[in-house]
């Protein structure tokens, strides 16, 4: 079971795969962040791929 590393709330591994780190972390989730955030980091991934 994934968790938050900010809140340890969980989280889907399907979520983790899309906000994830690298390393299959994820530092913020919707339950600590606002979704804006969340939804600029995958803009921004989207535009690195």
């Amino acid at each position: 079971m994934s968790t938050c590393e900010h809140c340890e709330a969980h989280v889907s591994e399907r979520f983790v795969q899309v906000f994830g780190d690298d390393r299959g972390r994820v530092h913020a989730c919707p339950n600590c962040s606002a979704n804006a955030g969340i939804a600029e980091v995958a803009k921004e991934r989207a535009q690195d791929a």
